[in-house]
């Protein structure tokens, strides 16, 4: 079974991580494959974790500004709160993508009983995006686009794959898609060749790039070469499940602050101050706390 598009030249694997679980939030385990020691960054991304979280565990208020977050479940529910008054909840297969902007403090924590499973990735934006007013697009799972063809079923989050494109505005080009692939299916999907892309792998075993080459399992990030697509198999009895992120470089300098990213030193130091003295911003960090820190016994 195979899916064809026109793929000239597949990426070859250039790099391969597996994700290890490490501590992150309240009580709260994430793989991360972006933004560890080995791959600081990847131009424009910053940051992929693959997060595991609990009641009464989760990621109370912290702040953002410089960069956009996409979140993406993939099991259970999470709440996110923040102090513009935007709160809503994501389920299993729901989307959202937030643009901090300027400045955005906000909580996630759990929203089900059990261990709620998602995706987080962190997408640098480029200087004359970096103060824009924060922004959310959020998608329940019913209306992400999927298509299906020869053993291959994808969710366009954002992009294009398959003769469909999702709705979501990308200040900074990126795609987003999540395959499945039966034992047996065969894909090719066109990626923008000045573009850095990469797969993470969440369920099965699946073959990338060459047909020859070594199965990978779960929990691995690949990147990417060059190349105009990424050509898959899943040559297991079981289904294979990842993610093929890409986006365009920026190429601009980076300097970041934990949860902070900025252009330059002072950029960060002005963003410090901005936070530390609740302005240019983040003034309604003064006096706002989320539900879930209010509801916290310190």
């Amino acid at each position: 079974m195979s899916y064809n598009s026109a793929v000239q030249e597949a990426r070859p694997v250039v790099r391969k991580f597996l994700a290890r679980p490490q501590p992150e939030g309240l009580g709260a385990i994430v793989r991360r494959s972006i933004g560890r020691f080995e791959l600081k960054y990847f131009d424009p991304f910053l940051a992929l974790d693959e997060f595991s979280v609990s009641a009464p565990g989760g990621f109370p208020d912290h702040p953002h500004r410089g960069f956009e977050t996409v979140t993406y479940m993939l099991q259970g529910a999470v709440t996110h709160e923040d102090f513009k008054g935007h709160k809503g909840t994501i389920k299993e297969g729901d989307l959202q993508w937030m643009t901090a902007g300027r400045g955005i403090v906000h909580s996630e924590m759990p929203a089900a009983q059990g261990t709620q499973r998602g995706l987080q990735l962190w997408i640098n934006l480029c200087s004359r995006n970096k103060m824009v007013e924060p922004r959310y697009q959020e998608m329940m799972s019913k209306d992400i686009a999927e298509a299906a063809k020869d053993g291959v079923k994808v969710r366009v989050i954002a992009g294009e794959a398959m003769g469909i494109t999702s709705p979501v505005y990308t200040r900074t080009p990126t795609m987003f898609l999540d395959f499945t692939l039966k034992p047996g299916a065969h894909l090719q999907q066109p990626v923008p060749a000045s573009w850095n892309a990469f797969v993470y792998v969440l369920e099965g075993e699946g073959t990338f790039s060459h047909s020859r080459s070594s199965p990978v399992t779960a929990h691995n990030l690949l990147l990417l070469g060059s190349g105009d697509g990424l050509e898959a198999w899943n040559k297991s009895s079981k289904p294979l499940r990842f993610v093929l992120v890409g986006g365009e470089p920026l190429g601009e300098p980076v300097v970041q602050f934990g949860p902070f990213v900025m252009n330059t030193q002072e950029e960060i130091d002005q963003t410090i101050e901005d936070f530390e003295n609740c302005t240019n911003g983040f003034e309604s960090a003064r006096h706002w706390r989320s539900a879930s820190i209010r509801g916290l016994d310190y």
